[in-house]
C-alpha cells in the first residue's frame, strides 16, 4: 500500500530528502542522459509542495506541486516520476491523480499547467490535460506545454 505524503521541502527528514533527489536525478538525469540543472532553486519557493508516495520508509514516487506565478501563470506540477523498480503496475497515473487532487485542494481556483515530455502527451490527455504549445526543446528533449482547466 502506498503512502502519500504532501510536504514543503523544509518537512522533509535529511534521509526523504536524500531519497527524493536521488530519484529524481536516477529518472531525469541518469536514465534519460541527460545532464540539466535539477536543483533549481523552485523547491525552496513558498507555496512549494512536494508529494511523494511512500512503501514503509522508502520513496517509489514523487511529484513538484508549484504555485500560481512560479512556473506559470496557473498552478503546476513537476518533477514528476517513479521508480523503475515500481513501473508498469498504474503508479504514474495513480500519483498523476494524487497530484491533480492536491492541486485542486491547494489552488481550487486554479488551472494546472506542466511541460511536458512529448511523448508522454497520451498520457496527460488521459488526466484532462490538453496540448497549449507546439513542440519545443528543452534539454534535447522534445516537450509541450498542457493545461488542465478546472472550469
Amino acid at each position: 500500500m502506498i503512502n502519500w505524503q504532501r510536504m514543503t521541502f523544509q518537512q522533509l527528514t535529511n534521509v526523504q530528502l536524500y531519497q527524493l533527489l536521488k530519484l529524481r536525478v536516477d529518472v531525469f538525469v541518469v536514465e534519460q542522459n541527460c545532464p540539466y540543472p535539477e536543483l533549481d532553486n523552485k523547491d525552496l519557493e513558498q507555496e512549494v509542495y512536494q508529494l511523494v508516495g511512500f512503501i514503509g520508509q522508502d520513496i517509489i514516487a514523487c511529484a513538484r506541486l508549484l504555485p500560481p506565478g512560479v512556473s506559470y501563470p496557473s498552478a503546476s506540477i513537476g518533477r514528476v516520476a517513479t521508480s523503475s523498480q515500481h513501473r508498469g503496475g498504474g503508479l504514474g497515473h495513480e500519483l498523476l491523480k494524487q497530484a491533480i487532487q492536491n492541486c485542486l485542494e491547494l489552488w481550487p481556483a486554479s488551472d494546472i499547467e506542466i511541460g511536458a515530455q512529448q511523448h508522454l502527451e497520451q498520457f496527460y490527455q488521459r488526466h484532462g490535460f490538453v496540448t497549449t504549445s507546439e513542440m519545443y526543446l528543452e534539454d534535447d528533449i522534445p516537450h509541450i506545454d498542457m493545461k488542465r482547466s478546472t472550469k
